[in-house]
């Protein structure tokens, strides 16, 4: 329980800066007359609503085991993932469709009003701190090892690189005059672009999870690596191997001598177990089938 806990406590603060800097990004939006500020501003609402799913989702998938689910909960954390990833898709389309709106306005000759230096002021502070952010989090994520948590702190990382542009446009605009008043728009379609590769970089993993998509081969090598490392232990073989949640899941079967008592095979699995659990986590699921060698 401690480590939800703590994952709740790093979302807490990350769901009150989104809420505030979106309150910050509304207000600057539209006083300083900036499309990219306000699309910035709906990126920051989509934060806010990720961060809400993560409390929810990350309370469910610490659930133990139980009649319904004999693996745990861990997936929903993957569902969590998942859903972060589509919203942030979300948000970047609505960016790309709204810059590029006004940019095909602007080609027909119609004239984009210039942003203010509110817009900018507020540009400058949301990168500082949803960079701050984005390090913070991840950070916890790491050393609690949630996915759900990485994944929330690449959508703070992605709010600070669509700060980033809106910046970038809006300083333009301000400084270069009317005639350049079209970076805005052009920094928005530009954020588009860049969020909606973190989205498919968090959607592909999450998708593999939740279709039982095998550890990578690096990762069954290294168990089958330390399954030989017994002594008397053979042939390694009908290896399976997923994710559930934060959770590796291991199932294999194996030779040993068949005429060692069963206490001998069940002890030489218990270390088998005990070898995979140091290196795969404490909470990982592992089955191991002995078979008399031929």
């Amino acid at each position: 329980m401690e480590r939800e806990k703590e994952i709740y406590r790093v979302t807490l603060v990350g769901s009150l800066v989104n809420l505030l800097l979106m309150a910050l990004k509304f207000v600057a939006g539209i006083v300083g007359r900036s499309g990219a500020m306000l699309a910035d501003a709906v990126h920051s609402l989509s934060d806010f609503l990720t961060d809400i799913v993560v409390l929810v989702f990350v309370g469910i998938s610490a659930r133990p085991q139980d009649e319904t689910h004999d693996y745990g909960h861990g997936k929903f954390e993957t569902v969590a993932t998942m859903l972060i990833g589509l919203a942030l898709a979300a948000a970047a389309v609505g960016i790309i469709v709204s810059g590029a709106t006004k940019l095909a306005a602007w080609l027909q000759g119609d004239a984009l009003p210039a942003p203010g230096r509110v817009a900018l002021w507020a540009a400058l502070v949301s990168i500082a701190t949803k960079e701050l952010l984005y390090r913070y989090t991840a950070f916890r994520g790491r050393r609690l090892h949630s996915p759900a948590l990485t994944a929330n702190a690449w959508h703070h990382r992605s709010d600070a690189l669509s700060s980033v542009g809106a910046a970038v446009g809006i300083g333009g605009a301000i400084l270069l005059g009317d005639r350049w008043t079209v970076l805005d728009p052009l920094a928005s379609i530009v954020v588009g672009a860049l969020l909606a590769k973190v989205a498919l970089d968090l959607l592909k993993p999450s998708l593999g999870e939740l279709t039982d998509q095998s550890l990578p081969d690096a990762a069954e090598a290294e168990i089958r690596k330390i399954l030989l490392s017994e002594p008397g232990v053979s042939e390694p073989h009908n290896l399976k191997t997923r994710r559930i949640g934060s959770r590796v899941a291991i199932e294999v079967h194996i030779r040993l001598d068949g005429s060692l008592p069963l206490r001998e095979a069940h002890e030489t699995a218990s270390r088998l177990e005990k070898k995979l659990r140091e290196r795969f986590g404490g909470d990982a699921h592992i089955m191991i089938h002995m078979e008399p060698k031929k």
